[in-house]
């Protein structure tokens, strides 16, 4: 248990240092090449626990709270400047190098995105085809037609060649009344699907509006394809339920209360209504069956009791028909990479559009706790997923910035191309009353955020 909360607060430690960093660089950069004297380029805030000045004075901190950064620059309206600094100056610099400036730190976090994703396309991603498991009676993929075992290959013109994709197709169509044109074929349940491609309108009425817990794949009625799981254990936890009814990694849970297990569902769907409950359960170890008795803990879920015991299961591969690579040389994979990077903008700025608009529910809002989960369970699950979940992450760090809201960089694009287009700058009373109402913005919503992440966690 401390040992996963330790590496979930270093997974998110690690992907926030980097998004600022390379956030804040951007700013460094640009600033630099316009000549505009960079005094402090902080990673994070509060008290310095590293520091270094260079040979230009600008002094390098990694500081105490990974919340953030800054790079501050020499200005006239934080503190006065000597007459012979003052042509180093943020102020001093025409209006467009101002906008250069503010500009390259979202700049930077899109080129992050299209870096990452490169990276993770040259290298390659195991995934699984889209095969459809089970479709829900009277659902909306039952009314179109689909069938267990077809595969999905586009929605809409779009190609989806994992369920990843298919998900991110479905999110954009949120809120919106029209059929949906799935391209699918057809083919037999753990087997790559060989068979005649056919196109299966789903209907789609005001789709998932406001709902708090958006599923795009199950809610049209689809249930993804998985192999069946023998109920075989893979792992015992120490001082658990499992280990002191004498559970072994390797055995096989063959009946329990006089069933026959079938598959590792089945034996949790059993361990689960069976809190605190003497049990019998028969294991198959080493060719023999042994019978032991075994008593589940409780535990509290939503409000419901349910038995738990301390065990998990042993991973089995997925059939070699249904796995496939996908993978690009270097150069396919820039023009991926920024497709991608491109689709992904797309998708956040339609979700923010959606979640104003009250398509989505201000409770979809994630903030450092779920981002922090999300970053160590991509961490654990390989390189490629979280190159993946950094570039979906720098992103959306570069839309938010760059929306028109006092306080972040976007709001200072619109003073400053406001400033190019008048020729004299956004008035001093007007520039405080924006930055009033951007702070008040931007810390209701990280409130809010933080909210709905407690409100996930207990």
């Amino acid at each position: 248990m401390i040992l996963g909360s330790l590496q979930t607060i270093l997974a998110f430690v690690i992907t926030l240092g980097i998004l600022v960093s390379i956030h804040e660089f951007g700013h460094f950069w640009v600033a630099r090449r316009c000549g505009i004297k960079v005094l402090r380029f902080s990673v994070g805030f509060g008290t310095p626990l590293w520091r270094k000045t260079d040979r230009h004075g600008t002094e390098f901190v990694v500081a105490a709270i990974p919340l953030g950064g800054y790079v501050k620059m020499l200005d006239e309206r934080e503190a006065p400047v000597s007459d012979d600094q003052k042509h180093l100056s943020f102020n001093s610099k025409p209006v467009l190098s101002r906008i250069a400036v503010v500009a390259a730190g979202p700049i930077a976090n899109f080129l992050l995105a299209i870096a990452a994703l490169w990276l993770m396309y040259v290298i390659g991603v195991k995934t699984v085809l889209p095969q459809v498991g089970e479709v829900v009676p009277e659902s909306p993929a039952a009314i179109a037609g689909l069938q267990p075992g077809d595969e999905i290959l586009a929605i809409s013109s779009e190609e989806t060649l994992n369920w990843q994709q298919v998900n991110m197709e479905l999110l954009s169509y949120i809120g919106e009344n029209r059929s949906l044109d799935f391209v699918v074929r057809e083919g037999v349940l753990g087997q790559k699907p060989a068979g005649s491609e056919y196109v299966r309108p789903v209907r789609i009425e005001n789709w998932l509006v406001g709902q708090e817990s958006i599923d795009p794949i199950k809610s049209l009625g689809i249930v993804p394809y998985s192999p069946s799981i023998p109920a075989v254990i893979g792992q015992v936890a120490p001082s658990g339920a499992a280990e002191k009814a004498g559970l072994q990694v390797g055995d096989k849970v063959v009946a329990m209360k006089g069933q026959i297990v079938e598959d590792w569902l089945a034996w949790v769907k059993l361990i689960r209504v069976s809190a605190g409950q003497r049990l019998s359960v028969t294991v198959e170890r080493d060719g023999s069956r042994i019978d032991l008795q075994l008593t589940p803990g409780t535990k509290d879920v939503g409000g419901q009791t349910v038995g738990y015991i301390g065990a998990g299961v042993q991973s089995i591969g997925w059939p070699e028909d249904l796995v496939r690579t996908i993978q690009y040389n270097p150069a396919s994979a820039v023009y991926q990479a920024t497709k991608t990077t491109a689709a992904l903008t797309g998708m956040t700025l339609e979700s923010l559009w959606k979640m104003v608009a009250g398509l989505v529910s201000v409770k979809n809002l994630s903030g450092p706790i779920t981002i922090a989960k999300v970053a160590g369970a991509s961490l654990e699950s390989g390189l490629e997923n979280f190159l993946y979940f950094l570039a979906m992450l720098s992103v959306s760090l570069g839309v938010l910035n760059l929306l028109p809201i006092p306080v972040l960089d976007g709001g200072h694009l619109l003073f400053y191309l406001i400033e190019w287009v008048r020729g004299k700058p956004v008035s001093e009373k007007a520039q405080m009353i924006g930055l009033k109402i951007g702070v008040t913005l931007v810390v209701s919503v990280m409130i809010l955020a933080l909210y709905n992440d407690l409100s996930r966690l207990f």
